[in-house]
């Protein structure tokens, strides 16, 4: 019996008859990436080939790597294996990639969502055989609101706690969401001021996208500068001294986990806006139909929940193991 196209080994997700691995977990020769974040572009491929959006990006994080752009659509060849990507909606640059050989087309959606939200690239259903899923959200349970819903959430919030005298200090992904939020804040409430870690990746991606003006939280801020106004932060800095500048302040985290409100409890959060990078359960199901498959690999997220019912509703639901993360955020 053949190899399957696409097969998940120790190493990642391979495709034998081209060579080729796709966002590998360990070093390999060559490596097609679907996005930017850590768990998918990692240090130590010998070549990299991911979108043109991307790149900047991966070299930010990863220094001067060995590293090929091609654009959404753009067709190219390995060893007769037909390549391409493909809009996921994820963060910019995001892309699913399409695999082809003699007639049989596999998709791995890297990480996707299918709500637009602005800033990266609407996503765009790719047809194929068999679709490997990410399942993040993988449960009935993660419904999203609508994102203008959603950012006039934000938005009230932040304009109420100016009105008491107090900043709002809000938690996001430094990669795609946080840049996501500050696109569709209002700045009549106020100013933006950023952790060095979001201003950092913000400035790689000001010559791809239209952003507000924000303003890097340094040594030298003066307290008074930053009440009232908008602190976007990494979740790792909650907790830390780097907040004591934002005195008296309010803090909110941006994530599909704020769907739990213990979720939020435990972490000490104020506020929770239910606002994700990833698919809900229907933009799961939508990607997946949209798809026309016949076969679902279910990865990272609620996996094996999610493939069971892939099954129940007639589609050839399997999972497999990878190493990439199911975060969200905080």
């Amino acid at each position: 019996m053949d190899q399957p196209l696409l097969v998940f080994n120790d190493k990642g997700i391979y495709c034998a008859k081209a060579d080729v691995y796709l966002d590998p977990w360990k070093p390999v020769d060559k490596a097609i990436i679907s996005h930017g974040h850590a768990d998918h572009s990692r240090w130590g491929n010998k070549h990299y080939i991911m979108h043109h959006d991307t790149i900047p990006i991966a070299k930010h994080r990863l220094g001067d790597i060995h590293v090929s752009g091609v654009e959404y659509g753009e067709s190219f060849s390995v060893n007769g294996v037909k390549f391409s990507l493909h809009p996921a909606g994820h963060v910019i640059g995001s892309a699913m990639i399409r695999v082809e050989h003699q007639g049989e087309v596999w998709v791995f959606s890297g990480d996707y969502k299918t709500e637009a939200d602005g800033v990266s690239s609407a996503y765009e259903p790719v047809e194929c055989h068999t679709f490997i899923t990410e399942c993040t959200f993988g449960l009935p349970a993660f419904k999203w609101k609508p994102q203008d819903q959603v950012m006039q959430e934000i938005n009230e919030w932040w304009k109420k706690n100016r009105e008491d005298g107090r900043t709002s200090v809000l938690f996001a992904y430094a990669l795609g969401k946080a840049q996501r939020v500050m696109k569709h804040l209002d700045t009549s409430n106020g100013d933006i001021y950023t952790h060095g870690a979001i201003e950092n990746l913000t400035e790689v991606l000001r010559p791809m996208i239209d952003l507000p003006e924000t303003t890097r939280i340094t040594r030298d801020t003066k307290k008074n500068d930053i009440k009232g106004n908008m602190v976007i932060a990494p979740p790792s800095a909650h907790g830390t001294t780097w907040t004591r500048k934002m005195v008296p302040y309010v803090t909110a985290s941006a994530s599909g986990w704020m769907t739990f409100r213990g979720t939020r409890r435990r972490r000490a959060i104020d506020q929770g806006f239910v606002l994700s990078d990833h698919c809900d359960w229907d933009g799961l199901l939508y990607a997946i139909r949209e798809s026309r498959c016949e076969k679902v690999i279910c990865t990272h997220g609620y996996s094996d929940i999610f493939s069971r019912y892939l099954t129940e509703i007639g589609y050839d639901g399997r999972t497999a193991e990878t190493q990439y993360e199911t975060n969200d955020g905080i």
